[in-house]
């Protein structure tokens, strides 16, 4: 049988335009061999990423957990770089941990190596998260590209140049040359991309040799060039640079490599109408990947009209000035790192740097606000644009802060609080600390902002902080009078004590919130109420109380589209109905929920559903599947380092023993390791009875035994030399019903007595 490939993470799948660079490639490779950390250090333009992905794609297969790459070139804040590589190895920060512990938990056992592209901004930050890696996680190797060394110890540096020139016109000592050279290779196979049928002829090829010379074999400047043999003939795009170069330097000497770059990128802005120039150099406010849509509202300003957006984007793409990328099935766009700091220049030189940027925070602020009004009943759509848009929202959280503009901060970070929930709590409690420190009570957004902090508070286990915010935003809600900031912020207080177990001040809320809610025609704020209810119903062992009130904000949910809402009502009315034994009840509103959770991507739920359908599959019989679950769900909390809430956590315990009684203790445990071995995606189709990809792990696997589950766990108790009465007792269940149960299992077996029933025991496990 052929050996499967080994995945390697979240790599490109082919590095476009990579020409020789054997030497740096086998350096690389034998001295990971015996590194931790190794930097590819060099200016920019010299296609340090571009070595980065190729030795990654040919060393990933070496590493069990393959290669992982964290892109850091749109990043402006230190703080995020753990975000960043969150992000890279598809963790979630949406619960109780810190995103470092959360990582370093993570790659602890992991063997993969991580690349950290684009550093130099960051060496600081990128050095203390290197530091925390290598010191917690032995198995994991960190490849970095920076245009200087991180700093950090073992560190080992590996240098990239430009590309070897040609060599003068007249050197007759290589006759391979040109045509082996790697600057001229790369001008080649990139002109013959842009023009479809450009070759190095005998008439042109002293042309480009001469060209990549004055190129300095920069590799980004040769592309730069290269795409213009559309339009020009090699000697015609080689005048123009020999010109502009002439016009810089009076004649007397070479210019430095950087200055060579951004001379070629400006000789390239120059040819350019002066719609493209508008629109190229306002598309650097975008500190990540940006949209027609965004490009119309930011960029599209005297002299661009909105009409010609797209045809100027096009353009410039076409001119390979602005890259064009695909996500979720829509395109996007990016500008190099090296084309936003040229352009960012030429913003401020044109003095349209400030009216750019407040457009910018405009469109974002005024584009956010609207979510926060109608992102409920349009979630899975709004947090696809907002996981898109992330990098550019954070440039204008960032551009607020340096402003001191602290109320428009305030009121854009509260509005991404459904961003912040379902994405990132701990980068959500920080902006929101940040902003709410300088802003007054009174500010307009100033209640919505506690509430949110104090949302957050709850989900990271933190109940001293969220008593504080939300009494906060309860104390704002009553001196202004907004009854439905009230409602709510009532209805999270409750949640906030029954986590924190003083459930008698939980109900006192509650009454509150409820009497609040009953005023108003505001459905948020009866869902919320309902969610608090269900939530203290499991709190004080009532699972009736939070079957009747999940079922009623199920229906609410339902009516009013909040999508959120449904998700946490279907996962409530699940649990009531496991908790009332009967789990034929609970497996559709857990499907529900989990459907859901697939399609806003709410991974904190996810632990909890994958946990409750192995609960119902057990109780239903299906102990191979409820122990492929119960693994499914160990690998999910891993990569959200959530705790689990009291109520739920003590029920795995009892699912994992009756399929352990079932399955016997060996076959438990293989299916316990198949199931945390399948990826999310396969998980949720194994649980939803949905058809696998490939392969034999996905499918639904029914045990053939005689008993029920409920059957076989009394059967398993009897064994263990418990009378009817502890059976019942342990179990929660009348002792008339434990005598129906055994009869049943008496004629099943065709046994006369107890003790063949624990003799069936022994002889099935």
């Amino acid at each position: 049988m052929a050996r499967p490939a080994r995945r390697c993470g979240n790599l490109p799948a082919e590095v476009t335009s990579f020409i020789g660079r054997r030497r740096e490639l086998a350096e690389v490779r034998s001295k990971l061999t015996q590194a931790r950390l190794v930097s590819l250090v060099g200016p920019g333009g010299v296609g340090k990423t571009r070595v980065a992905l190729r030795a990654s794609a040919s060393l990933g297969r070496s590493f069990r957990d393959g290669a992982w790459l964290a892109g850091l070139a749109d990043l402006r804040d230190p703080s995020l770089v753990t975000t960043a590589v969150m992000a890279a190895l598809d963790l979630r920060d949406q619960a109780a941990s810190d995103p470092l512990a959360l990582v370093t938990s993570y790659l602890r056992a992991k063997d993969l190596l991580l690349v950290l592209d684009n550093c130099e901004h960051l060496l600081a930050a990128c050095a203390e998260f290197v530091s925390a890696v290598i010191s917690a996680a032995p198995g994991v190797r960190i490849l970095a590209t920076s245009r200087e060394p991180l700093s950090v110890p073992g560190e080992h540096v590996v240098p990239i140049s430009p590309f070897g020139l040609p060599a003068p016109a007249g050197n007759t000592a290589d006759r391979s040359e040109p045509h082996h050279n790697e600057a001229v290779r790369l001008f080649a196979e990139r002109a013959a991309a842009a023009t479809g049928a450009f070759e190095i002829t005998p008439a042109n090829q002293a042309a480009v040799a001469e060209l990549c010379r004055r190129l300095d074999g920069l590799p980004l400047a040769i592309e730069f060039a290269a795409v213009r043999t559309r339009t020009l003939a090699v000697e015609q795009i080689l005048d123009r640079l020999t010109d502009r170069f002439g016009l810089l330097t009076g004649g007397r000497a070479a210019l430095p490599r950087h200055q060579t770059l951004m001379t070629t990128i400006e000789w390239s802005y120059d040819l350019l109408t002066d719609h493209e120039r508008a629109t190229l150099r306002r598309l650097c406010v975008f500190a990540g990947r940006f949209s027609l849509d965004d490009v119309e509202a930011v960029c599209s300003q005297e002299p661009v009209p909105a009409a010609q957006a797209l045809d100027v984007l096009s353009s410039l793409v076409d001119k390979s000035l602005v890259t064009k990328d695909e996500v979720n099935g829509s395109a996007c766009y990016r500008l190099h790192e090296t084309m936003r700091e040229f352009t960012a220049l030429k913003l401020k030189e044109t003095g349209e740097q400030e009216a750019t940027e407040q457009r910018c925070a405009d469109y974002y602020s005024n584009s956010c606000g609207r979510a926060a009004l109608e992102g409920r009943n349009k979630l899975a759509d709004w947090l696809a644009w907002a996981d898109l848009e992330i990098d550019n929202i954070r440039a204008v959280l960032q551009w607020f802060a340096r402003r001191g503009d602290a109320t428009r901060g305030t009121g854009l970070a509260t509005s991404l609080g459904w961003y912040w929930i379902t994405r990132a709590t701990t980068e959500g409690t920080r902006w929101l600390d940040a902003f709410l420190g300088a802003t007054s009570a009174d500010a307009p957004t100033h209640g919505w902002a506690c509430f949110i902090r104090g949302f957050l508070a709850v989900l990271k286990n933190d109940p001293p902080a969220a008593r504080r915010w939300l009494r906060s935003a309860i104390a704002t809600a009553r001196s202004t009078g907004q009854r439905e900031l009230l409602t709510e912020a009532l209805a999270m207080a409750s949640v906030a004590e029954d986590s924190a177990d003083d459930h008698a001040a939980a109900r006192a809320l509650l009454d509150q919130a409820r009497a609040t809610a009953d005023k108003l025609d505001y459905p948020p704020g009866t869902l919320a109420v309902l969610q608090a209810q269900a939530l203290h119903g499991f709190a004080e062992d009532d699972p009736d109380a939070a079957r009747a009130a999940a079922s009623q904000g199920a229906e609410l949910a339902r009516v009013t589209g909040d999508l959120y809402a449904l998700e946490m009502m279907a996962l409530n009315l699940g649990f009531a109905w496991l908790a009332a034994d009967n789990p034929g009840a609970s497996e559709p509103a857990l499907a529900e929920a989990l459907r859901i959770a697939r399609q806003i991507d709410d991974r904190v739920s996810l632990v909890y559903l994958l946990g409750a359908m192995a609960c119902q599959a057990a109780l239903s019989g299906r102990a191979s599947l409820a122990a492929r679950l119960l693994g499914a769900s160990d690998t999910a909390r891993t990569t959200t380092g959530i705790i689990l809430l009291p109520f739920f956590a003590m029920r795995l315990p009892a699912t994992e023993e009756l399929a352990v009684a079932i399955l016997g203790a060996p076959r438990f445990e293989a299916e316990v390791t198949a199931g945390r071995q399948l990826t999310r995606a396969a998980a949720i189709k194994l649980a939803l009875g949905e058809p696998a990809d490939a392969g034999p792990a996905a499918h639904d696997v029914r045990d053939a035994s005689p008993l029920s589950a409920r059957e076989a766990e009394i059967a398993r108790l009897i064994a263990n030399g418990l009378t009817n009465k502890q059976i019942a007792s342990r179990l929660i269940l009348s002792e008339r019903t434990v005598d129906s149960h055994v009869r049943n299992m008496l004629n099943k077996l065709g046994s006369g007595s107890r003790a063949q029933i624990a003799t069936w025991v022994t002889a099935s496990t």
